[in-house]
């Protein structure tokens, strides 16, 4: 479990592989002293398995159904990403809950700079757009993010410099496509709410 609140940028120092699946390296610098084998990360939102460790150097395997809703495939060596490891008990949730798990891809459709804010919208796929509501939450590249208004086909969001600075989203442009998690209680609720067929017998 994550929170949406970016340790880090790094750099993506190794990309083998292809559609079957891709071997993806990391230089996390100090962050990587913490982290162990079999410890989970964050990776632009996308929660990933250490299966490598040398040095402030890590790997990981992205298989062909992660490959499927993120842009790793597409990634370049040199490209820097999000980070976060996993939440600590007892820790702030100074974010949202946020469990790695991509949703799917939106598009950036505009960035536009208001004084000391950036407003960026984006389009988001059919299915998730039910989940978003304005003043929640979304995660976006693995940042969590407030939704500030909502569009027939997607979100905006309202960016604070500091956000900007410690994170990938101070990078995007238009046409950019990116990791997006919707807030979970969301879609358990809708699971509940809308799966009658689970629903418990009436007790005599």
């Amino acid at each position: 479990m994550f929170t949406g609140i970016v340790e880090s940028t790094v750099p993506i120092t190794g990309l083998t592989g292809g559609n079957g699946g891709l071997a993806l390296e990391l230089d996390l610098g100090a962050i990587a002293s913490e982290m162990r084998l079999g410890a989970s990360l964050a990776v632009d939102g996308c929660c990933l398995t250490v299966v490598r460790k040398s040095g402030s150097k890590l790997g990981f395997d992205v298989v062909p159904e992660t490959l499927e809703r993120t842009t790793f495939a597409q990634r370049r060596v040199g490209d820097r990403v999000n980070v976060e490891r996993g939440l600590a008990f007892g820790d702030r949730l100074d974010g949202h809950v946020v469990t790695g798990h991509v949703d799917g891809l939106g598009v950036v459709v505009r960035v536009e700079p208001r004084g000391d804010e950036w407003r960026l919208a984006f389009e988001l796929p059919t299915p998730l757009r039910r989940y978003v509501v304005e003043k929640g939450s979304i995660t976006i590249h693995g940042v969590s993010l407030t939704v500030a208004a909502l569009s027939p086909t997607g979100c905006e969001v309202a960016v604070i410099p500091h956000t900007r600075a410690v994170t990938t989203i101070g990078s995007m442009h238009t046409g950019d496509r990116v990791h997006v998690e919707v807030d979970a209680l969301a879609k358990w609720v809708d699971r509940l709410l809308g799966d009658k067929s689970t629903a418990s017998p009436a007790r005599a």
